[in-house]
């Protein structure tokens, strides 16, 4: 039995269709269905630790309870992985108990059986099971083509499962950067004795305002870290400036006005955060060109900056500090409205205005 070489493509081609590990093993498993004409065809996946096959892709049973995950060594499929060899049984009825499973199974109506251990790089990845409903007489050729199959599979399922993992472990370091960038944030608020809440509500208002403006979600992602780190320049501000209760001189703003430029200092070395840096570099750039650090003018100034300029300077509005109590909604609705063309880009305040349910 000669495998044709679209259906072998096909199944090497499969964990590249998918970073899925699932989807991949179903990929899988129709081919071989296909291939080798069976009736029910089940894949499991040796978990080193347990010492369990656990299935993790089924085709052509009738039910799910019908299902077992067998250790190392036990019933047919853990004896022919523990000992690294294809197991045909062809009349399951002469060996009834040396086929251990639920007790749907006989309700199946299997009459043959075949286990081939799923082996890559010299490790037992997991298993196939191939199942028929009809007498099976194998023949040499037959067998021949179910062990170059078995390779076939197995490196696919090798290869699938390195793209899950990589996939699991880039998420996990991606959800260990965020947690590291909150925390930044955090603790900047706690030196900043800023308004509780200040950073996380600037974030999700220039997120929600990202989004309404049509910025395309791979993009929300950099802009929601840069919104988070959008004053982490203050950490370069002396405490005497930084946490002054009343008015800063005319030399004292020279200083802080260096906080944009102290936040690029610190996080363009980071390449995770370069397309992030936006944010905190430019968000206190005016339309007019009268912002800082570098004057730029209009859309001179990255669209990220613009968006967060507006969330910033309403949260800060709309929160009492120790030089003067929270503005009323009205009063900073009214402010915002006409620095349009001035500090802020007119069409981001457009939909601001729409955002919180005003007219333009």
């Amino acid at each position: 039995m000669r495998k044709p070489k679209k259906q072998k493509r096909k199944i090497d081609a499969a964990p590249s269709a998918s970073l899925d590990l699932r989807v991949a093993l179903n990929v899988i498993l129709d081919q071989v269905m296909i291939q080798l004409k069976a009736n029910a065809a089940n894949i499991l996946l040796f978990d080193p630790h347990t010492k369990t096959l656990i299935s993790a892709a089924r085709s052509g049973f009738r039910s799910h309870a019908s299902a077992s995950d067998p250790r190392l060594g036990e019933d047919r499929a853990g004896r022919a992985a523990l000992d690294r060899r294809i197991i045909t049984v062809p009349d399951l009825a002469a060996e009834p108990a040396e086929f251990v499973r639920s007790a749907k199974f006989a309700e199946e109506g299997f009459v043959s059986y075949v286990a081939i251990p799923l082996i890559a790089q010299g490790q037992v990845k997991g298993m196939l099971e191939v199942l028929y409903r009809v007498p099976l007489s194998p023949t040499e050729d037959w067998l021949r083509s179910l062990e170059a199959l078995e390779g076939q599979v197995a490196m696919a399922i090798d290869n699938a499962s390195l793209l899950d993992n990589l996939q699991s472990a880039n998420l996990d370091l991606t959800r260990a950067y965020e947690t590291t960038l909150e925390g930044w944030s955090k603790a900047l608020a706690l030196r900043n004795k800023e308004t509780e809440g200040h950073t996380a509500r600037v974030t999700e208002l220039t997120v929600r305002l990202a989004h309404a403006m049509g910025v395309p979600d791979a993009d929300l992602v950099h802009i929601r870290r840069g919104a988070l780190l959008h004053d982490i320049g203050k950490m370069g501000i002396p405490d005497q400036i930084l946490l002054k209760p009343g008015p800063l001189t005319d030399e004292e703003w020279v200083v802080m006005k260096k906080h944009p430029a102290h936040g690029y200092e610190l996080l363009s070395p980071i390449p995770y955060l370069r397309q992030a840096l936006d944010v905190p570099y430019c968000h206190h750039e005016k339309w007019e060109g009268t912002g800082y650090p570098r004057g730029l003018k209009g859309e001179q100034i990255p669209l990220a900056a613009r968006i967060c300029a507006v969330a910033n300077v309403w949260d800060a509005l709309r929160s009492n500090v120790p030089y003067r109590p929270a503005w009323s909604q009205e009063r900073a609705i009214d402010y915002i409205r006409e620095q349009a063309g001035k500090h802020f880009d007119p069409a981001v305040v457009d939909v601001f205005l729409r955002l919180i349910g005003q007219s333009v």
